[in-house]
């Protein structure tokens, strides 16, 4: 690809993720689930815009979650990250959030850790 290609192309993504962000922040007054995937990493976080911090977060680069992860393809990956961030966001009294799947497509991994969030106790 071109350095001008790929230029558009990260644009395009930017512009996509404000869209929706953006969106999710005029509408809704409950926490945000933002989720971020890379090409072999997940990552999430619970966050109240009105104070502007972050409730509870997970990675799967974490060390903590090395054991339970290894040797997982990366939708189950994203499953056990979407059950460990419910349990998270329960511990500290959220269970109304709203979804913010930024530029990825609601598809694969994002929708499987969306799903395993619902099935831990999350309602959005």
């Amino acid at each position: 690809m071109l350095k001008s290609q790929t230029m558009a192309a990260n644009k395009r993504t930017k512009r996509r993720g404000y869209h929706v962000r953006n969106r999710i922040r005029r509408e809704s007054d409950r926490p945000r689930l933002s989720v971020h995937r890379t090409d072999k990493h997940i990552s999430a976080q619970v966050i109240d815009d009105k104070q502007g911090r972050t409730l509870c977060a997970v990675t799967s680069t974490a060390k903590a979650m090395g054991d339970a992860l290894s040797g997982k393809t990366k939708v189950e990956r994203a499953v056990i990250m979407g059950t460990e961030l419910a349990r998270k966001a329960k511990d500290a009294g959220v269970e109304l959030v709203i979804f913010d799947r930024g530029p990825f497509t609601y598809h694969g991994r994002v929708k499987a850790f969306a799903e395993a969030a619902r099935e831990g106790g999350l309602k959005f």
